[in-house]
């Protein structure tokens, strides 16, 4: 193995060694640990190490690294605190993660470090996000993201690097090619010999290195950023090594060919630096030997402090505040001056006030640009704003949802608007994985607002007219809100981009042009969690939100006019309990009425905390009106049909004459 210093000096290079050698350390302790029961998964990077400390010290301390399982060597090179990483791997309340996450699956902002999920291909997204950031800000600093060459063939890989090469984001994108996906050779993961034939395909530079050579690693990365620190461009690096180790230590590795791991500890990368460093007299026997036996002791040391630690307890509230970065909302309530305005006029009037209000907030979507969105919910706002916040994306939703939680960790807040709601599973990993559990996790927030077009009655079909809140709804870590009119919609979507925590903004396509009232012009802001009395009645109950509450009111004309109170929820999560009990002790009869499928919607799960809740106060059975159990059909006689709303008079009737 060549190792070449070129203007390293004999210090640096001995810091180097130090560096390399810590992570084989901690990987020795690791496995004693791992058969004496004391932690119950390890992801090994035996062999690997010349990647991740190679890498890091070709990065500046205070550039953003994204790495992975095998990546021990970055947060070592980091310098992140022995006893807390011991602590994070033993699943006590010390560590990052506070015992919800295990291994590397955790960041630390402090170190400038973004962790991992099992998924291993979201990242990617984020790192472009955080590129995005540093290029808006024109801060000139490079990111490095890692993904190993089995989890480049995730469809994130693709996303992350055309937005990356169409963007010109500042971001190294790292590839770990150790030649196996769990028990799956690269064979079988992929057809080409070199992830270098990937870079020209995106428009961007493709270098290979030996990854098993601590220098040229360096050397390399270190190339790489300095050209991006100069010219923001993403530059593809692949580093050829090899896994020693089972994908983790319970798979093992008898799925090898005989012979294979022999051959390649030939290249362990430490052994390798360390006979080099001896044979040009950087450091002698000695030194090696005090190296390894610091290490040992410090190691040791951090272990037994860790493992002194109490056991971490349950606390249900704790685990509950954790969800969200806390955020006391203050109402700004609106002033008299208002306007009529339709209900996407009040979505594009709000969007204004943020844009305006919020200096460091980026909008992110789909031909929202210079065409000002498919419902015009942007228009104009590239002239106003520029296209460094007005920002039209391929067609990439899992990595543009990435990239705003990116902005979002480099202190930005975020705008992503799914053309059609029904978009978002494309995306759907990022929002419910990523954004939803960061917080919980690792203490990061996402201050991330997704704007969702929803809804049918638009003769549109079964994939661009679902009502898929639910969804979300059942995810912890989200906010769901649903306006029913245009002052409300814009006062909680200005209310959503103050919040810092993420936040899923339904909007009904049906709506848009439909619905009309006076809207005050000035900024202010709805309480998101706050259900309205939409209309007082004494009879029945009827909950509902977005479309169901215009077909309430429509259908509650024909009874008699204090018969129907109509609770319009305006927010599905967090749920406003207090407005719906003290409606249903009044009137003693509930219907839940939602445009989703009936099965499993968001009705469901409210008629069964008033039927657990509330019994007392009940005069007939809970009821709920769906939509019914199939896709949405194309054809208006087939729509219409499917609909609640074609059901709504027959269930309000049998439940008012039980």
């Amino acid at each position: 193995m060549n190792f070449d210093p070129k203007a390293l000096t004999k210090e640096e290079l001995k810091s180097f060694y130090n560096r390399i050698i810590l992570p084989r350390v901690i990987e020795e302790k690791m496995l004693l640990l791992l058969r004496q029961g004391k932690i119950s998964k390890w992801f090994s990077g035996w062999g690997q190490e010349a990647i991740s400390v190679g890498a890091t010290l070709a990065m500046e301390s205070d550039e953003v690294i994204l790495p992975m399982h095998r990546n021990l060597g970055i947060f070592t090179t980091r310098d992140i605190p022995l006893k807390r990483l011991f602590a994070q791997f033993q699943g006590k309340a010390e560590g990052y993660t506070k015992g919800r996450d295990r291994s590397f699956h955790f960041g630390a902002m402090e170190y400038n470090l973004v962790g991992m999920i099992s998924h291993l291909g979201p990242q990617l997204g984020i790192a472009d996000g955080i590129g995005l950031a540093n290029k808006i800000d024109k801060n000139p600093k490079a990111t490095l993201v890692i993904s190993g060459d089995g989890g480049a063939s995730e469809g994130d890989f693709h996303e992350a690097l055309n937005v990356a090469s169409v963007w010109q984001l500042p971001v190294i994108f790292l590839i770990e090619s150790n030649h196996w996906g769990l028990s799956t050779p690269s064979s079988e993961q992929f057809n080409f010999e070199s992830f270098t034939a990937k870079g020209p395909a995106y428009g961007m530079d493709a270098v290979s290195c030996d990854g098993n050579n601590l220098l040229e690693v360096y050397h390399t990365v270190k190339t790489a950023a300095d050209k991006i620190r100069k010219q923001p461009q993403p530059i593809l690096i692949e580093c050829k090594t090899f896994r020693i180790r089972g994908h983790e230590e319970a798979s093992g590795t008898k799925y090898y060919p005989e012979g294979l791991v022999d051959n390649w500890e030939e290249n362990d990368p430490i052994l390798n630096f360390e006979n080099w460093l001896l044979a040009q007299k950087i450091i002698d026997e000695g030194y090696k030997e005090q190296v390894r036996l610091d290490f040992t002791l410090k190691v040791k040391q951090a272990v037994e402090a860790a493992d002194a630690l109490p056991a971490i307890e349950f606390d249900e509230s704790t685990e509950l505040e954790d969800l969200f970065r806390y955020h006391e909302q203050e109402v700004k309530p609106a002033t008299d001056k208002s306007e009529e305005m339709r209900l996407i006029d009040a979505v594009h009037n709000g969007l204004n006030h943020a844009m305006k209000k919020h200096s460091d907030l980026v909008l992110m979507g789909q031909d929202i640009a210079e065409y000002g969105g498919v419902f015009k919910a942007t228009e104009g706002f590239v002239e106003e704003f520029g296209k460094d916040r007005v920002r039209n994306t391929p067609l990439c939703e899992s990595a543009i949802l990435g990239a705003a939680l990116g902005l979002s960790i480099s202190g930005k807040k975020a705008m992503v608007e799914m053309q059609f709601a029904d978009f978002v599973t494309c995306g759907f990993n990022q929002i419910i994985n990523n954004l939803a559990k960061i917080h919980w996790r690792w203490g990061q927030n996402a201050d991330v607002v997704v704007r969702m077009p929803t809804g049918a009655g638009v003769a549109a079909g079964p994939f661009h007219s679902q009502s898929n809140e639910a969804w979300f709804v059942h995810t912890p870590g989200l906010k769901v809100v649903y306006p029913a009119f245009p002052e409300e919609a814009k006062g909680l979507l200005l209310a959503a981009f103050e919040d810092p925590n993420p936040v899923l903004f339904f909007e009904h396509k049906a709506l848009y042009r439909s619905t009309k009232e006076d809207v005050p012009t000035d900024y202010y802001t709805d309480e998101i969690g706050k259900a309205k009395v939409q209309q007082v009645g004494s009879k029945i109950t009827l909950i509902t939100y977005g479309m169901g509450v215009h077909w309430a009111l429509e259908e509650s004309k024909n009874f008699a006019e204090d018969c129907i109170e109509i609770i319009n929820l305006r927010t599905l999560a967090p749920l406003d309990w207090n407005t719906i009990e003290s409606s249903v002790a009044k009137t003693g009869r509930v219907l839940v009425l939602h445009e989703d499928c009936q099965l499993g919607g968001v009705g469901a799960e409210i008629a069964a905390q008033i039927a657990e809740k509330c019994f007392k106060h009940l005069d007939a059975p809970v009821a709920r009106l769906g939509s019914l159990d199939t896709p949405v059909p194309f054809a208006v006689d087939l729509e219409n049909g499917f609909l609640a709303k074609s059901k709504l008079n027959e269930k309000l009737s049998v439940l008012l004459s039980f």
